[in-house]
């Protein structure tokens, strides 16, 4: 897992050093096997694409398929950055087809020097053929390092591409990477743009070609954030009546922060929307940031457009300098304490930041590349953010004041936290087991072997525990009202008697202290009734495991059990249901007259029917938690247990059409 960049000392910020090149490591070799010429296999034109697309757009998968249209759409934005283009439309089309066009330049037509075709032809067929490689066509580019075009070209079924000069319209077809037509004037213009079209591959893309609005409309607002004045157009039209959305921000990241604070439901501590901005050489960087009265912080940073998840350099100046004026200003004024600190946890709750910089060249770092990795930026950001910061603070008291008072109350609960932490270690101490009471625990103790499931009620938690596979299964029962954590502070979490026995259990403690490799089973699995209140303590437990334990869905161990919604009996033959759909389907099979039982709860099943249905690793049915979008989980997890009701109702009213089999 890539960790976050550490909080420094205010006085140990270190200077930039130069560590040379960095080369990879050498690996392990198997002589055992020949190796010679013949073992050299090589790939023409867009076949390497084709044969290894993960390599080029993450996955096969839905994710891979919406990032053809970013890549896309990226070039164009290459093309507003350079400015030279300040509308961009994008429209989905019946079929799975996918339009963009732009009023930039237009793809240049001439005749490459080098491959004696088109050049636009080039920037479609051969791989890192683009203006983004110093030859002076962009500055400052995003996108995959001018390998985009030809990619979505080699995994397209078709690909149109239009140019317009401003005398000529230019047109010429792709299928899979290959054309057999060179591209050819078409008709006449005044114009200048380019316009391109095309279909996903169903041959690279198995699984769907289908796109989803809401992911492209996020795509696509999060860009016209990031460019302030580009206005994009994005369009559906793949269901009868055009559903259009005009995507234009002249306020840039000021308005993306308000965006956030609005979906979210969040109350500002005030009313503006903190900016600076700055430029130095080759780089610009501008950071947009307001604080809430939530306990939790969101920090967004871009370089070029492009998400960094795993923060960077920029991002970590942001923080140093955060850190370093908060304290500044509070000992200028005497507000701080002999030798007190506050540290960066402290002065970023309840802060949404975007910090985005461009620069001429990118160094991403990571398996994933979502790591901004040029050193000089650092103390850039550093700089310009403690600076001009300073100077807001100054001339604005009460914003100040404000800012400062929450980051106290933030050290407060730091500390007490603390306080808490040490007690309970304490008391765990002078007990004569430190695993909770309740819990049922296995034989088993390699972590990879073994799995907890967390019950609802000691009902269910007894037909649980004589029902399971006492090597590798243990069982904790809760019981009551749980905690909901998204409106309290972890100093509230420590010593509360419906969570601390998940954190005992799992051995991993929370927050600064969380250590997974203490983890001691491989597999938390939650196990509640499929009704209401069975889905609010799943909810509850999952909020609390993304805001203190979030490395246990980052890597995979946190599951929901399934239990059936019906047992379908007819004479010796038993058959469980999941859904409506399926018990009507048993009831079928089975030749019609048919005793149904419907289980309201986990505790009307016996051991037997528990172990079978639910918790038999041969036959259950259980759902692995993922996060593939942190932020899109951070704002569900707001929305939906946060104080405010207005946007948990638009939530609900908005995705209550994708809810089956839930007791009301």
């Amino acid at each position: 897992m890539i960790q976050e960049p550490q909080d420094m000392e205010i006085s140990e910020i270190p200077e930039i050093k130069d560590f040379g090149e960095i080369t990879e490591g050498a690996t392990a070799v198997d002589k055992s096997n020949n190796y010679d010429a013949s073992e050299i296999q090589v790939l023409e034109g867009l076949e390497a694409v084709r044969k290894r697309p993960g390599m080029y757009i993450g996955s096969t998968g839905p994710k891979g398929l919406h990032h053809l249209v970013y890549e896309i759409v990226t070039n164009s934005i290459d093309e507003a950055l350079a400015g030279y283009c300040d509308r961009i439309d994008v429209e989905l089309l019946p079929g799975d087809i996918v339009r963009v066009t732009d009023n930039g330049r237009g793809i240049p037509v001439g005749i490459h020097p080098k491959e004696g075709i088109s050049a636009a032809t080039v920037v479609f067929t051969v791989l890192h053929a683009g203006g983004k490689f110093g030859g002076g066509g962009y500055k400052v580019a995003g996108g995959l390092h001018g390998v985009g075009a030809s990619v979505v070209n080699a995994l397209s079924e078709w690909l149109e591409l239009t140019v317009r000069d401003g005398e000529h319209i230019y047109y010429q077809k792709f299928e899979r990477g290959h054309y057999e037509k060179e591209l050819g004037v078409v008709g006449d213009t005044k114009e200048t743009g380019t316009t391109i079209e095309f279909k996903a591959d169903p041959e690279i893309f198995e699984q769907s070609t289908e796109y989803d609005y809401e992911t492209l409309l996020k795509m696509l607002r999060e860009q016209a954030f990031l460019n302030a004045g580009v206005r994009i157009v994005f369009t559906d039209r793949r269901f009868g009546e055009d559903n259009t959305v005009d995507l234009k921000y002249n306020g840039g990241i000021r308005e993306f922060v308000t965006h956030i604070h609005n979906t979210r439901g969040l109350d500002v501590l005030s009313p503006d929307v903190i900016y600076v901005s700055g430029v130095k050489d080759d780089y610009t960087a501008e950071v947009a940031m307001q604080y809430n009265d939530s306990y939790n912080e969101l920090v967004l940073s871009f370089a070029n457009n492009v998400h960094t998840p795993d923060g960077g350099t920029h991002e970590t100046g942001f923080k140093n300098a955060l850190t370093k004026v908060i304290n500044d200003y509070g000992k200028k004024f005497n507000l701080l304490k002999d030798g007190t600190k506050l540290l960066g946890e402290d002065v970023r709750e309840g802060l949404t930041a975007i910090v985005s910089v461009k620069l001429t060249n990118c160094e991403f770092e990571g398996q994933t590349k979502g790591r901004l990795g040029n050193p000089e930026v650092r103390p850039f950001v550093e700089a310009l953010v403690y600076e001009k910061l300073m100077n807001y603070l100054e001339e604005n008291p009460v914003v100040a004041r404000t800012i400062f008072d929450k980051s106290v109350q933030a050290q407060n609960a730091r500390e007490a936290a603390k306080r808490a932490r040490e007690l309970t270690r304490r008391k765990s101490a002078l007990e004569t087991g430190s695993l909770p009471g309740k819990l049922a625990d296995c034989s088993e103790r390699d972590p990879m072997q073994t799995e907890i499931f967390i019950v609802e009620g000691d009902s269910a938690g007894g037909s649980a525990k004589e029902g399971r596979e006492r090597k590798y299964q243990a069982i904790l029962p809760l019981w009551g009202k749980m905690l909901n954590v998204e409106k309290a502070r972890i100093d509230r979490v420590y010593g509360n008697d419906k969570l601390t026995p998940v954190v005992t259990a799992l051995g991993t403690s929370i927050g600064e202290d969380f250590d997974i490799s203490k983890l001691r089973y491989g597999k938390v699995i939650i196990m509640a009734d499929a009704d209401v209140d069975g889905c609010h303590i799943r909810t509850l437990l999952l909020t609390f495991f993304f805001r203190f334990m979030r490395p246990l869905i980052e890597q995979g161990h946190i599951y929901i059990a399934q239990p059936p919604l019906f047992k379908v009996m007819k004479g010796k033959q038993v058959r469980y249901a999941f859904s409506d759909e399926e018990r009507d389907r048993e009831i079928a099979e089975l030749g019609g007259k048919c005793d149904v039982q419907r289980y309201k709860g986990l505790g009307e099943m016996d051991p037997e029917q528990l172990w079978e249905t639910t918790m038999d690793p041969e036959t259950r049915s259980i759902i692995k938690i993922s996060l593939d979008d942190a932020v899109k989980a951070d704002e569900t997890f707001t929305i939906l247990m946060g104080d405010k009701v207005n946007p948990r109702r638009e939530f609900i009213e908005k995705n209550a059409q994708f809810v089956k089999n839930l007791d009301f």
